[in-house]
């Protein structure tokens, strides 16, 4: 392992960054903790990255965290892998999410139109 950054899934949602930390600071020096948060409704979406001190200490952190039981739910913990530039956003991921509640604005206009907005029949707006 050469990545000292760690994936958290399956995160209580009401776990909070020292929970986290707290849980993680056991297997070595905690750099850094993010949870994602939900941009709609500000509460986490049930997912965390966690910067441990080493590769050594976030190796020894899988071992020691993944599967554990947390607040009912038993945690994923794995090597973070880089984000790729512009896949989140260009699929599936960001895009499909827009198309539908609040994505109105989007359907109704511009190039974004066709793909999306003719999937519901009834949904469109002139």
């Amino acid at each position: 392992m050469s990545n000292s950054k760690l994936y958290v899934g399956n995160l209580s949602f009401q776990s909070s960054e020292a929970d986290i930390r707290d849980l993680f600071g056991a297997y070595g020096s905690v750099t850094d903790v993010y949870v994602a948060m939900d941009k709609m409704t500000g509460r986490p979406r049930g997912f965390a990255f966690v910067t441990m001190g080493t590769p050594e200490e976030a190796k020894a952190a899988i071992a020691g965290v993944h599967g554990k039981n947390v607040g009912g739910r038993d945690l994923t913990v794995n090597e973070a892998r880089p984000k790729e530039e512009g896949a989140g956003r260009s699929f599936g991921g960001g895009g499909g999410g827009r198309g539908f509640g609040g994505g109105g604005g989007e359907r109704r206009g511009g190039f974004r139109g066709g793909d999306r907005g003719d999937r519901g029949g009834g949904e469109r707006r002139y």
